[in-house]
């Protein structure tokens, strides 16, 4: 591949880069206190998943994050961040690329009718995706570094 001023590997770095400094950035944002102290993330999720379409996502919901929203809230807001930091330096990136691949397809059923969450979800399963069957990890990483994977 032939490209100007990077390598193909070295504009792959990039994009994982990217989205882990978007997944640093969904984590930076968040209203932490809120999430843990008075549970607002997991109460909104809550309400939209009592509203939604489909039986399967109320029913998954109700019986996976309801009966524990303190934990819930510390999986979500930790898993973010640990996807930018994996995702920035390139430290275990597959399992970082996966784990933020399910999670925006989590999210994307979840707020299937919120059409800015729908488009930043998306966005960024793309780019999960691309990175993980283009290898983005043989460039920039510490996976590259230490020859994991």
């Amino acid at each position: 591949m032939q490209t100007i001023w990077l390598t193909g590997a070295e504009w792959l770095a990039v994009l994982r880069i990217g989205l882990g400094l978007w997944w640093l950035e969904s984590w930076r944002h968040k209203d932490k206190k809120g999430w843990f102290e008075r549970g607002t993330g997991i109460t909104r999720a809550a309400d939209v998943a009592g509203k939604h379409k489909w039986p399967l996502v109320r029913t998954g919901f109700e019986r996976v994050v309801q009966p524990r929203p303190k934990a819930m809230a510390y999986v979500v807001v930790y898993a973010e961040l640990a996807l930018g930091l994996g995702l920035i330096v390139g430290f275990l990136t597959p399992v970082a690329l996966v784990g933020g691949l399910l999670l925006n397809l989590l999210y994307l059923v979840l707020m299937i009718h919120d059409w800015a969450e729908q488009g930043q979800n998306a966005m960024m399963a793309l780019i999960s995706f691309v990175a993980l069957f283009a290898m983005s990890w043989q460039a920039w990483s510490l996976d590259s570094a230490i020859g994991l994977f």
